[in-house]
């Protein structure tokens, strides 16, 4: 039986190889598209969009020029397309200035003009567009207000979609009659490109309907001027059958599901059997972390479902409702919560973080948790639940000097789980 002497070596290994997997230099090459007659415009927006287009720019064969923002500090040298920074989750000025630039950028072209939108998560927050009615300081709180809800992305991406001149497609239709082809890097679960950054260059058919539906399931505190706007025609986002999208093409070029596969191979040649769970996994991040420990316990303790040694995998992204004051993301909530139900456990070993290398606001992908987290808190005077009742899984393991900082990546396919059951 393969022992693994390093959990915490073993499990970062199995995070680089998922996060390499959807690295845009292995992924772009094989999904260019055809040179056109005319001009070639790059845009994009997300945490991975400077990465993606440092690595367009190597791969084509042509004259390009272009313009892409991405999150502050998450920029790379390119040659002949202006990079731009912003802010991320909340939005600033400079994404405000960006969405300005994407949209002289793709402006009177013409039908025999190529534009290529590289997509990756955290577009959203990076393109900034309010409406008329509308401020930058309203789409800020509208920002806020949703990812304070515990609301799961997809839902907060149908509503900003309808409070945004850029987003549900509206870039795309902004560079008609030129050919758009999105090349998108998928931070979504079930992998809609519509829904990634709010698919600025992707129609889909959800509703203003949908939009109101949701703000009032969730109760979203939106601004007045938000609030506004979403009963108003002008609020409907161009749906997929307009023929200003006939002749785009859209691909998903990296994904959760091709990165758990690339972490659960590296397991195998590890002498450690893996086991996916989901790439698409939603819901509260502590109630997500009770389903995972209570599989772990039952692998340990009765060697089912799985046999062990073994690496139980999953992706997706869970959520947060903020009840407290704390620090910290979704996937140090998550292990928080994971730590207090295997307390006192020994041969469970977790990691989970973010593929883009931020959890929430701070500067930490993640964290790593067992069976000695909360004891180990207990002997630095605090105590674990009371942490996550103010949402402050981040100074927990910060005091631990259990925080997982494996710095910007360059990509982003959303959480990354990974649990050891020695």
């Amino acid at each position: 039986m393969t022992v693994i002497a390093d959990p915490r070596a073993f499990l970062t290994g199995l995070f680089d190889a998922a996060v390499s997997a959807a690295q845009a230099e292995h992924t772009i090459v094989a999904n260019l598209p055809d040179r056109p007659k005319g001009r070639t415009i790059v845009v994009g927006a997300g945490k991975g969009s400077a990465q993606m287009a440092r690595a367009f720019e190597k791969s084509w064969d042509g004259p390009l020029e272009g313009v892409v923002v991405t999150r502050y500090g998450f920029g790379v040298p390119c040659e002949r397309i202006e990079i731009i920074e912003a802010a991320h989750p909340v939005p600033d000025s400079a994404g405000l200035n960006a969405t300005t630039r994407l949209f002289e950028a793709v402006s009177n072209l013409t039908k025999d003009d190529l534009v290529v939108a590289l997509i990756s998560g955290g577009g959203s927050a990076l393109l900034p567009a309010p409406p008329e009615g509308m401020s930058l300081d309203d789409e800020i709180e509208v920002n806020k207000a949703l990812l304070a809800s515990g609301a799961p992305i997809s839902a907060m991406n149908t509503v900003r979609k309808h409070l945004s001149t850029i987003k549900g497609g509206r870039l795309a239709a902004a560079a008609f009659p030129a050919k758009v082809v999105t090349l998108v890097i998928s931070d979504i679960p079930g992998d809609n490109p519509a829904l990634v950054a709010s698919g600025p260059t992707v129609p889909d058919d959800a509703s203003l309907e949908d939009a109101l539906e949701i703000v009032r399931q969730y109760n979203f505190a939106l601004p007045a001027a938000a609030l506004r706007h979403l009963c108003l025609d002008a609020a409907r986002a161009p749906k997929s059958g307009d023929p200003r999208f006939s002749r785009n093409e859209v691909r998903v070029i990296a994904s959760a599901a091709v990165s758990l596969e690339a972490a659960a191979a590296e397991a195998r040649r590890n002498g450690i059997d893996a086991v996916i769970l989901s790439d698409a996994i939603e819901g509260e991040a502590r109630e997500v972390a009770h389903v995972h420990s209570a599989l772990a316990r039952e692998v340990l303790t009765r060697n089912r479902p799985f046999t062990a040694p073994v690496v139980i995998l999953s992706g997706g992204e869970t959520t947060v409702t903020v009840r407290g004051r704390g620090k910290g993301g979704r996937n140090t909530e998550f292990l928080l919560s994971f730590a207090v139900d295997i307390a006192a456990t020994r041969g469970i070993w977790a990691l989970a973080a973010d593929t883009d290398g931020i959890d929430g606001s701070e500067d930490n992908a993640g964290a790593f948790a067992d069976g000695s987290t909360t004891a180990r808190l207990a002997m630095h005077g605090t105590d674990a639940r009371n942490l996550l009742g103010e949402n402050d899984a981040w100074t927990a393991f910060d005091a631990l000097g259990d925080l997982f900082r494996p710095g910007p990546t360059g990509t982003n396919v959303n959480d990354f789980r990974a649990i050891y059951v020695s």
